[in-house]
């Protein structure tokens, strides 16, 4: 599979098609990442996969350093797929010299879960996200809803630039435990990968608990839980109306369950409907 780090010589590949999807992507490819690149496939005739760690998304350099990085397992893994064309950028390709992270004000959306956690981090992805959707100009665009707190800051961005891409939200992967698939969870060392298993196992207990019990008795049940799983800190734990991420109020019908950790040393987040 070739990459392409220039992004011109995509730009001349898809000039004349009528349907571009983009599936933006940091790469250490899995089949979460694979399930948007078909759904996309379904949906357009080319399909651009964009590999790059963006690091103004990173808060911890720490993290930014240790992030998985394979781009020749990765590509190999697209070699099953035919009308894809994969964008392989630099920092030097996607940002100018000495170019400043921009201060987008998507309001007190950001001051709550990951971006109460990460400072800075959604700047970054809107950031990147936005370059990415200016350049190659798509019909549609891919996320997974295990990062739903970012899908729904990008379909804010999209309206806030006023960018004429459609949005394409796409059902969380999962592992046969139930652990939502990410590049992070090769980090996990044996001990700590039994222990991740325990998050949708949290998640599935708010969800059942929800039916007869008050948001502070679930949160309760949820943390004194986790003090006894072995590897694994709760960051935090909602249960947010999504159509305003705020406080559910009775007869909300949009209503998901968000969590966040440490499991050692690797952070994991995972979200499901209520």
């Amino acid at each position: 599979m070739r990459a392409y780090s220039s992004n011109k010589d995509i730009i001349k590949l898809v000039d004349k098609v009528d349907s571009v999807g983009l599936v933006p992507t940091m790469g250490s490819l899995h089949e979460g990442h694979l399930s948007l690149i078909r759904k996309a496939l379904s949906e357009n005739e080319k399909v651009i996969v964009s590999i790059y760690v963006n690091p103004l998304q990173f808060n911890n350099s720490n993290d930014l350093k240790k992030y998985p990085r394979d781009i020749k397992n990765d590509l190999q893994k697209l070699e099953a797929f035919s009308d894809v064309l994969v964008y392989v950028p630099n920092d030097n390709d996607i940002y100018k010299k000495d170019e400043k992270k921009k201060k987008y004000n998507f309001g007190q959306f950001t001051k709550i879960m990951e971006g109460k956690m990460r400072p800075g981090h959604f700047d970054g992805v809107a950031m990147v996200v936005e370059k990415l959707l200016n350049m190659f100009n798509p019909s549609n665009a891919y996320f997974g809803e295990k990062d739903f707190q970012q899908l729904i800051l990008i379909k804010a961005l999209v309206k806030k630039q006023d960018l004429k891409v459609n949005i394409v939200g796409c059902e969380t992967i999962r592992e046969g435990d139930g652990l939502a698939m990410s590049s992070r969870n090769k980090l996990l060392n044996n001990s700590e990968r039994e222990s991740a298993g325990n998050i949708i196992r949290l998640l599935k207990k708010a969800q059942q608990l929800y039916k007869s019990s008050t948001l502070e008795e679930i949160k309760f049940n949820i943390l004194t839980d986790t003090l006894m799983i072995e590897n694994l800190n709760l960051e935090y734990f909602e249960i947010l109306d999504v159509s305003r991420f705020s406080v559910v109020l009775k007869g909300e019908k949009e209503i998901r369950a968000f969590i966040a950790c440490k499991v050692g040393n690797i952070r994991l987040i995972d979200n499901i409907t209520i």
